[in-house]
C-alpha cells in the first residue's frame, strides 16, 4: 500500500510543534503499525532526515507504551480491532491511499518530550501515593495462607490487568485519569493484603491525581471504551464509594485524623 501520513514533530518539550506531512510507499498489509513507523524511519535515516521519536518496548499488547492517537482515536481502535494496543493494530485496516493522522497523547498532566513520545510520570506519581500494601519482612508467604473469595479474586485480576497505557486519559474529552486511579485503588482493596492502607490508599492517589491536573469524571465513558484491557466503569463507582468511606472515617492526605 502507499499511504500519505501526517504525523506530528515536534523537537522538544517547549517547541512549537506542527502536522508534518510524510509519503511511504509498499507498505505490507500483513506489518503492525509500528513496524509502518520503522519503515518510515529507515527512509528518513537514509534521506539524512530525523526519525520520528515514537515509545515502544514489548510490542506485544503488555507494556502500553506505544501511546499513539490515530485519526484522533486512542490506539487507532476505531480501525476494525478493540481493546489492542498501537502494536497490535495492522496496516490491513487501512486502505491504499488513505491519509493516516498520528499524533501523541493529548493531555495537560502527559507533556510531549518529543515528537509522539509524552512524559507519563504523572502515572507513577499515583502508584507511589498509595500502590502498595504493608507485608512483614523475611520469607514470601505461602501463596494459599490467605484465602480470598474467588468472586473478589477474580474481580481484583480485572482490575490488575490495566498496563497504564494513559490511553483512557487521552480520550477523555476532561484529561481524567478515574479508571487508571480506580483500577489500582480497586485492585488492592479488594484483597486482603490490601486492607491495612484501604481508606489511606484511595484518600492519597485520588489527592495525587488531582495534584497532577487529570480532569473530573462525568460519565462519558470513552475510557472504557479505548481501554485495550477494557477496564470497566464500575471501578470508578467502587473507588467513589471507597473515598466516601474514607472522608467519614476523618481520613486524611498522607495521615490519619
Amino acid at each position: 500500500m502507499n499511504l500519505h501520513l501526517k504525523i506530528w514533530r515536534q523537537k522538544k518539550a517547549n517547541a512549537a510543534g506542527q502536522l508534518v506531512d510524510y509519503d511511504i510507499e509498499d507498505v505490507s498489509p500483513d506489518s503492525s503499525f509500528l513496524e509502518m513507523l520503522d519503515l518510515l524511519n529507515e527512509k528518513l535515516t537514509t534521506q539524512g532526515q530525523e526519525p520520528v521519536a515514537f515509545d515502544h518496548d514489548c510490542r506485544e499488547g503488555i507494556c502500553g507504551m506505544c501511546s499513539l492517537m490515530i485519526n484522533g482515536v486512542a490506539h487507532g481502535q476505531n480501525h476494525g480491532e478493540v481493546a489492542i494496543t498501537t502494536c497490535q493494530l495492522h496496516m490491513r485496516h487501512f486502505k491504499d491511499g488513505d491519509t493516516i493522522i498520528i499524533e501523541p497523547w493529548r493531555a495537560k498532566p502527559f507533556p510531549i518530550l518529543k515528537d509522539l513520545v509524552v512524559d507519563r510520570g504523572a502515572f507513577d506519581r499515583i502508584i507511589q501515593a498509595g500502590g502498595f500494601i504493608s507485608a512483614s519482612t523475611g520469607s514470601a508467604p505461602e501463596a494459599n495462607s490467605i484465602p480470598v473469595a474467588k468472586k473478589d479474586a477474580d474481580r481484583a485480576m480485572d482490575a490488575a490487568a490495566c498496563i497504564g497505557c494513559g490511553a483512557c486519559v487521552a480520550a477523555c474529552p476532561n484529561g481524567s485519569a478515574m479508571l487508571f486511579t480506580a483500577a489500582k485503588v480497586s485492585h488492592l482493596s479488594l484483597l486482603p493484603q490490601g486492607q491495612v492502607e484501604r481508606y489511606q490508599r484511595v484518600i492519597n492517589m485520588v489527592q495525587a491525581m488531582d495534584n497532577e491536573g487529570f480532569g473530573g469524571c462525568t460519565n462519558i465513558g470513552e475510557c472504557t471504551a479505548v481501554c485495550p484491557k477494557e477496564i470497566s466503569q464500575d471501578f470508578i463507582s467502587r473507588m467513589n464509594g471507597e473515598l466516601i468511606k474514607a472522608t467519614l472515617l476523618g481520613v486524611t492526605p498522607n495521615g490519619r485524623r
